[in-house]
């Protein structure tokens, strides 16, 4: 299959001709294209003109598009579609796209969209599936799945097969369950195939089979199924009972959601924002950080106050010139060892003890602070800098990089301890908490040195 790419010249096309309500040729335009493209291209419109993409396909394709839309689209089209038009897309989706499209309407459109669902057993899984954390098991799984009973023989096993598999999708594995719904295991393909049609199933069933908890936390579940190579995996209530499955796209929207906020939470942005929201969101998300380095920053002028008597002294004053590079130093050793660890963290490949963890950063401190310094000292001789002063520069900023490092690498490790994101860490937080700390050690190491 080739890779479809929309370009500016395609939009305008596109543009031009919903403009011009000419449906014939904006169909033949689209005819052939996959539903991801659509949503691309949909997300290049602007609301008035996605909604009338929407309204010109039929619910089979739109159905497919709407979940692939980014949120902010999917909202605005949303807005512009009737209850019964909701509704007609939702009756069509497996029941966890259903339920994440559902969950972004206002409660009192919820209830309007699905009292015009006629599927009754489709609302009841809707229903439930609301029930759950939205980044939990249960939020992220869907409904449809293939499962039989143990006790069945293996013709009867194909044809309740068979009747499942006409509602569902894609059927990713065959689960067995007991007579009260438990959980026992999974069919292969192969053996369910090649044995007798009077065996029963609780005799070629594989007991072993990988499961989660609806209440397990959706990153945990990402880890499992990465773990395990799994394309999905079933859920199970607190008595062990089948009540859904998750699929690999939806982790791997997950993943790409979490990777999105530990991305903004680095950057110093504590919400969740898109470039197109309102300047006052914008505004909200990123002032508390700012406000933070504004208060870094004043920290940081107090304490070049009470070393102010260096600029009386003329052997002593180039000190100053070296603050920015301190200061440069602090901040991005402890990024630099902060996203490590939030990366261990997040793949859960962290280990040893946390005093090995201790020594080793040392010892890489150590290396990356001893090389730096001989550089700085060579630059110093370069300049004709008087050789104290190099020396003391360069060992305060050898124990600037070694303090830097261990607050970069401990921290993010005693969030996520306390059971905060650990990303958090990398940002404004970690560089501005080491610029202070960098600036004060450096000058309270020369003076030691120096005695001024």
């Amino acid at each position: 299959m080739s890779n479809f790419q929309i370009d500016d010249n395609f939009v305008s096309v596109i543009k031009k001709l919903v403009a011009e309500e000419n449906n014939l040729k904006l169909k033949s335009n689209l005819k052939d294209l996959h539903y991801a493209d659509i949503a691309e291209l949909v997300n290049e419109l602007d609301s008035q003109e996605g909604t009338y993409l929407i309204k010109l396909l039929d619910s089979e394709k739109t159905a497919d598009i709407l979940p692939e839309l980014d949120e902010y689209q999917r909202e605005a089209v949303l807005e512009n579609l009737s209850a019964k038009e909701i509704a007609e897309e939702v009756e069509i989706l497996d029941t966890d796209d259903a339920a994440d499209i559902i969950a972004e309407l206002p409660d009192e459109r919820k209830e309007r969209v699905m009292s015009e669902i006629s599927d009754s057993s489709h609302i009841d899984d809707i229903r439930e599936l609301l029930t759950y954390e939205e980044n939990s098991a249960g939020g992220l799984m869907a409904k449809e799945l293939v499962k039989v009973q143990e006790d069945l023989s293996v013709l009867k096993c194909l044809n309740t097969i068979k009747t499942q598999a006409e509602e569902i999708t894609r059927i990713h594995s065959v689960y067995v369950v007991d007579s009260k719904n438990r959980l026992k295991g999974r069919l292969s393909l192969k053996d369910l195939l090649t044995a007798n049609s009077t065996d029963k199933v609780k005799n070629i069933y594989i007991p072993k089979v990988d499961f989660v908890s609806v209440d397990q936390d959706g990153e945990e579940v990402a880890k499992i199924m990465s773990k395990y190579d799994l394309e999905a995996i079933p859920v199970v209530n607190n008595k062990k009972e089948l009540v859904g499955r998750i699929t690999i796209d939806d982790i791997l929207d997950l993943i790409k959601e979490e990777a999105e906020k530990d991305y903004q939470l680095a950057a110093g942005i504590a919400s969740d924002v898109e470039a197109d929201d309102t300047i006052f969101e914008l505004t909200r998300a990123r002032l508390p950080w700012l406000f933070l380095g504004l208060l870094g920053g004043l920290g940081s002028v107090f304490i070049l106050q009470e070393f102010e008597v260096i600029m009386s002294r003329p052997d002593l004053r180039s000190l100053f010139f070296y603050t920015p590079l301190i200061a440069a130093m602090a901040g991005n050793v402890g990024v630099q060892s902060s996203a490590i660890i939030v990366q261990g963290l997040a793949n859960d490949n962290l280990k040893g003890s946390l005093l090995s963890r201790l020594l080793k950063e040392i010892g890489l401190s150590l290396i990356n602070g001893i090389t730096l310094s001989i550089l700085l000292i060579i630059f110093g001789k370069i300049i004709s800098q008087d050789l104290k002063l190099s020396l003391t520069i360069a060992l305060s900023m050898m124990s600037v990089i070694i303090v830097s490092a261990l607050i970069g690498t401990f921290t993010p490790i005693i969030l996520n301890q306390k059971g905060i994101d650990p990303a958090i860490a990398t940002g404004p937080f970690i560089t501005t908490s080491n610029d202070i700390f960098g600036i004060f050690l450096f000058f309270y190491i020369a003076k030691i040195i120096l005695g001024f």
